[in-house]
């Protein structure tokens, strides 16, 4: 009589927790990580090694085996797409990845996406997955500051926030994120400031939201379009053209111009200072390699948040250029990549720019 009795009472208690989500729950949501490699797969030579290490050598299963708090929030998977320091991540690695989460978020079974990368060109990934990947699933791109092997490493917490990003439903058709240091960042505009402390991704225009032991928390929207709402789609890209980053400063002269040119870029980003500032010696030449064919882009290297003005250091206009607006150099490469896949029109490539 005892065991019917306490075979009934553990039936009911296995039922009431898979109706309230506890431990027994089948509806977690299904989150695949696509890892690259990076500092949040890196490991150093000793615990105190925050800032000196060897990036992209821990694989994704390993990352997923030494954080069993993930399987709490979701069911997880891993995919090695690559393993390279993302500064050497390349055009061809892009469309990689950019087509695998393609596929990926065209399965029922999958509810979001956790890309593990390097922090030196996350922002650059970011916003180029925010501007080609056709869907409202939540993709999150994560890294982390220092490895896993330090003794203040922000790699698992960092994971541990983008799991639950890429799961939520209220994450759902925000774009692409970028997730580090309990702050959710919008792929499009955020950048990395600093290079040796956990606090280093900030956005001009302010994070999107804050992740708080597991909980979102949203302060705004990104009203730029992006992925359902753009009008590029990875599926339809095979390649993408060269575009070159002009940087420009005091004494500069036209060699990197003239260089990237020759090398067949087809867009020139110009890196200048405060308002995109053009130096006297370059207008010419940046008036020359424009009638050849090339794109000038102006875009400002100002760290907090340049903002380009049409017609207002250079006339724009009369000189047939482009002004990245509020897009640091980095970015404006990444947008005029994709947006050459689709014209070549300077005032269509000017419109993208001002809507993206």
């Amino acid at each position: 009589m005892f065991k019917k009795t306490s075979t009934k009472w553990i039936l009911a208690i296995a039922s009431a927790m898979l109706l309230s989500g506890g431990v027994f729950a089948q509806n977690k949501p299904n989150v695949v990580i696509l890892a690259t490699g990076g500092t949040i797969a890196g490991a150093g030579a000793d615990v105190t090694n925050s800032a000196s290490y060897q990036s992209a050598k821990v694989p994704v299963d390993k990352l997923i085996i030494g954080l069993p708090e993930l399987a709490k929030v979701a069911n997880v998977r891993g995919e090695q797409v690559f393993q390279v320091g993302s500064e050497s991540l390349r055009n061809d690695n892009l469309l990689t990845l950019g087509k695998r989460i393609s596929a990926l978020v065209k399965q029922d079974d999958v509810d979001g996406i956790v890309i593990t990368h390097g922090t030196d060109t996350t922002e650059e990934t970011a916003y180029f997955l925010n501007l080609v990947i056709k869907t409202e699933k939540p993709i999150v791109v994560v890294a982390s500051m220092r490895p896993g092997t330090a003794m203040s490493a922000d790699g698992p917490l960092n994971l541990y926030s983008a799991i639950t990003v890429a799961g939520s439903k209220d994450a759902r058709g925000k774009g692409t994120f970028v997730v580090l240091n309990d702050e959710i960042h919008s792929g499009r505009d955020v950048s990395k400031m600093i290079n040796v402390r956990p606090n280093a991704f900030a956005s001009p225009w302010g994070a999107l939201g804050m992740v708080v032991e597991g909980k979102n928390y949203w302060f705004r929207k990104l009203d730029k379009r992006h992925t359902t709402n753009s009008e590029f789609d990875i599926d339809k890209i095979d390649t993408l053209p060269l575009v070159e980053i002009a940087y420009a400063g005091g004494n500069v002269n036209d060699t990197a111009y003239r260089a990237f040119a020759n090398a067949g870029a087809k867009a020139i980003i110009h890196a200048g200072p405060g308002n995109g500032s053009v130096a006297a010696t370059l207008v010419p030449v940046l008036q020359e390699l424009r009638g050849k064919g090339l794109q000038i882009i102006r875009s400002s290297h100002v760290n907090a948040g340049g903002f380009v003005l049409r017609n207002g250091e250079q006339p724009d206009d009369k000189y047939d250029w482009i002004v990245a607006h509020d897009l640091n150099p980095q970015k404006a490469r990444i947008l005029a990549t994709v947006a050459l896949t689709a014209t070549n029109d300077s005032k269509e490539l000017q419109r993208i720019f001002m809507e993206y």
